[in-house]
């Protein structure tokens, strides 16, 4: 699949993002593979792309505001359906355990991870989702 890849922090106007050929994502248990039809691009991913959230993984594909068609489930995935249009945000993925998580504020979980930054994200062809 053809992904947009920053392999280094840098200024936009550097051109920091290259379009690479990389291996379409494969699902584990519990998340789901959407081709992706539309993502946005927000000042999140801009900060992000010139280094300026240092805690994102490289190298990274951002972008987490998809939204596209379910392609392909991980074991033990329920609620989904191939076909289905599904959408992803920024929170990736939470302890779903601490006292932030169980009182609704999940944005504020100390293990809160991230699309488009501690996993890669929607500027590509396909990319991964919890169910």
């Amino acid at each position: 699949m053809r992904a947009w890849i920053l392999n280094n922090f840098g200024p936009v106007e550097s051109g920091p993002l290259k379009i690479a050929e990389v291996a379409d994502p494969e699902p584990l248990a519990g998340e789901i593979r959407v081709k992706v039809s539309a993502c946005g691009i927000c000042r999140t991913d801009l900060h992000l792309i010139e280094g300026e959230l240092p805690f994102c993984k490289l190298p990274l594909t951002p972008g987490h505001q998809v939204v596209g068609i379910v392609d392909k489930l991980g074991k033990g995935v329920s609620g989904f359906q191939l076909g289905e249009r599904a959408g992803a945000a920024w929170l990736f993925s939470t302890c779903g355990r601490c006292d932030f998580c169980r009182s609704g504020f999940e944005n504020l979980c100390e293990q809160a991870r991230f699309t488009g930054c501690n996993f890669d994200g929607g500027f590509a062809e396909y990319m991964i989702a919890k169910q």
